[in-house]
């Protein structure tokens, strides 16, 4: 639906992470009432209204993910599956009832628990500043197949991760600045570089507000159920220690993240869902 520039320019003025949802609202309600364009009376009707029932709207948990399941050509590992599985590990966790417990007051949407995933470390879904922010991986390995020195591996790399000279029969990667998005890999045209690992890095404690912090990475390239226990895991730690609300990021420490590292290179012992 056609938006004119004055309604777009409110729109901007929405808080970000809601700013999809009011969008859709506000083009569904134009339509209910038979507009062919979203106007700026249109964007302020329907913000009163979404913001007025905004309890109503609070699930306890959000979870995003990028543009990658559409077709994105930068994928490094695919995380469309794994939401699915994520969003069952949420609701079993049942955040709302824990937040109606906690929380003093009407509950808003900064109260609820935030998963984001990427698929490739351009992490357009905004991974860093998430609960929990899962950020697609691919680790390339070395083949015995013949290397031309084509150099298109060095080419593709924006992190000068990947090295080659004619002195050396096969590339060389710096895995210490290797962002594992395997673009690298993709470039190849004689398989010298093949996909050595797929799996997700994970990143914890993020937040914007009013104290913004990055979230922190939990060292490792982890597998869909590493991830998935590590998620219920972060819900078992936030639950103990968020007594009015608090979240994840506030009350995640580093002694927090050096057990979590501790437990998951040594593999660690299934855990059971959070209730």
């Amino acid at each position: 639906m056609k938006w004119t520039e004055e309604a777009e320019s409110a729109l901007k003025k929405v808080p970000f992470f809601v700013r999809k949802k009011v969008r859709v609202r506000v083009e569904k309600e134009a339509e209910e009432e038979g507009k062919q364009a979203v106007s700026v009376n249109e964007v302020k009707a329907t913000q009163k209204r979404y913001l007025s029932r905004m309890e109503s709207e609070i699930k306890g948990y959000q979870i995003d993910i990028c543009f990658g399941p559409s077709g994105c050509p930068n994928q490094a590992n695919s995380g469309e599956g794994l939401m699915k599985r994520i969003e069952s590990v949420l609701k079993e966790a049942d955040l709302l009832r824990f937040l109606k417990e906690h929380v003093n007051g009407d509950l808003k949407y900064h109260h609820e628990f935030r998963i984001s995933l990427a698929d490739c470390p351009n992490a357009c879904s905004q991974p860093q500043i998430k609960d929990i922010g899962i950020i697609g991986a691919c680790i390339p390995a070395i083949t015995d197949a013949e290397c031309t020195l084509c150099s298109a591996c060095v080419s593709a790399c924006k992190e000068d991760a990947v090295s080659l000279n004619d002195s050396e029969e096969k590339p060389v990667i710096h895995f210490q600045h290797c962002v594992s998005c395997g673009k690298c890999i993709q470039s190849c045209p004689t398989g010298t570089l093949a996909v050595g690992k797929k799996g997700f890095r994970v990143q914890l404690g993020g937040k914007l507000g009013r104290r913004p912090r990055l979230a922190r990475e939990l060292p490792g390239i982890h597998s869909e159920e590493e991830v998935l226990q590590i998620i219920i895991d972060c819900i078992k730690l936030y639950k103990r220690k968020s007594k009015h609300g608090e979240r994840f990021a506030e009350i995640f420490t580093d002694e927090d993240l050096n057990d979590l590292t501790e437990k998951y290179r040594k593999g660690g012992a299934p855990a059971s869902p959070p209730r």
